[in-house]
This record gives C-alpha cells, structure tokens and sequence, in this order.
C-alpha cells in the first residue's frame, strides 16, 4: 500500500490559485483581538482568498482581519484593504504558521472586490 505523505484535505474553493508573492498587512478588525499589525508575504492568493505564512501567534480560525493586500507603503493610494476571516491555521516547521484567509468585501469605496458569497482559500 502506497504510503501518504501530506494530509487530506476536502478542498473548498471556487477560483484557483496563483502563486503570487506579494507583501500583505494584516490587521485584527475586532476590539476584543490584541491590536497588531502583521506584514507577512503571501504565498498564493485567488480571486477570494490569500495564504501567507507567519512567525506571529494567535491567529485562529474564524477570526475577522483587516488585510491590505498588495501592501507597498501606509499612504499608497493603490493599496486595497479587505475584510477577511481566517478560515485554517496550519503549524509549519521552525515557529511558524500557514494562515488560509477568506476574502469576505473590500472597505475601499472605489475598488471591486471579491464576492461577498464565496469559496475557502
């Protein structure tokens, strides 16, 4: 009997992936979460989600982020924010962690975004 060597998963999304590394900022939307502000890079993103890996504990699944993404400067006028909900945490080698997050809307009053009904990143 071939041997499994990764887990599996029941894959959720709608859209495929890219690989797109693209640095990010990720920020708690809600007050009862420990403000932070994460700038990890992504690994791969869809037209609804992004996976970025991180050295920063108390991600959780479930959990409403602010993300910024790309993300090049504070005052950068291109910069498109979203409000997203982490939906996996995975534990990687050497501290850190693979966050899957799912892009619920945008916040940006001039830009599309993703569908507010959707697939899993």
């Amino acid at each position: 009997m071939p041997e499994q060597t990764e887990p599996q998963f029941e894959d959720k999304r709608r859209t495929r992936r890219a690989k797109i590394v693209k640095p990010l900022r990720v920020r708690p939307s809600e007050p009862r979460d420990e403000h932070f502000e994460d700038h990890p890079v992504s690994v791969n993103a869809s037209k609804d989600g992004i996976f970025f890996q991180t050295r920063r504990k108390g991600y959780y699944k479930g959990m409403r982020v602010f993300v910024t993404f790309p993300f090049s400067s504070q005052h950068d006028p291109m910069n498109c924010e979203y409000v997203a909900e982490v939906v996996r945490v995975e534990d990687l080698p050497n501290n850190r962690y693979g966050v899957a997050l799912h892009l619920l809307m945008t916040v940006n009053y001039s830009a599309g975004g993703p569908p507010a009904t959707g697939g899993r990143a």
